[in-house]
């Protein structure tokens, strides 16, 4: 006589085993799907699929040459002579390359509080957006974020990492 706990069990055994197979495929993610192998950016998210380093419209191209993010003095959200530099340059790929809009992401160190953090990032990411405006790219091909702390690229507490930390990012997608 079986339990009639047995069939359940029976089906999560299973389950749990044809889970656990999908994992031993190394080559799910080809043909340059972003969550597959691939080279890892300064985010560490992959730069599979962002096209060639090399080819002037590229994702990785604007990322690697032109630059996709700009830093911030602490808690500032002005746009320093440094960041004109880059954002000149962005302004200038994004004019070549009309098929693009793009969301600038804000973001802040850890120090203050979450909801300090979420307006300064707003704040800068505002800021570059304003200033992409003023170069003559469309309002319209530019959305904002702010993450304020929550999405730090370096973790430890000292001026090393919050600096790396206080940035807007701009990401790229098709229109």
């Amino acid at each position: 006589m079986t339990s009639r706990f047995s069939l359940p069990i029976k089906v999560l055994l299973i389950v749990s085993a044809l889970a656990l197979s999908a994992c031993r495929n190394p080559d799910r993610f080809k043909d340059g799907d972003l969550a597959g192998a691939g080279g890892l950016g300064a985010d560490g998210v992959t730069t599979a699929g962002l096209g060639d380093p090399s080819n002037p419209t590229s994702v990785a191209y604007f990322n690697q040459t032109v630059g996709d993010r700009v830093l911030f003095v602490v808690d500032q959200s002005t746009v320093t002579e440094e960041a004109r530099v880059i954002l000149n340059g962005q302004a200038q790929w994004l004019q070549t390359n009309p098929d693009y809009a793009i969301i600038v992401e804000g973001h802040a160190d850890e120090q203050g509080t979450r909801e300090y953090n979420i307006a300064l990032g707003a704040r800068r990411a505002d800021a570059v957006k304003n200033y992409l405006i003023a170069q003559g790219i469309d309002g319209t091909r530019i959305q904002t974020v702010s993450y304020g702390k929550e999405r730090p690229i370096s973790i430890c507490s000292d001026e090393t990492c919050y600096a790396q930390n206080r940035r807007a990012v701009t990401v790229l997608s098709m229109k």
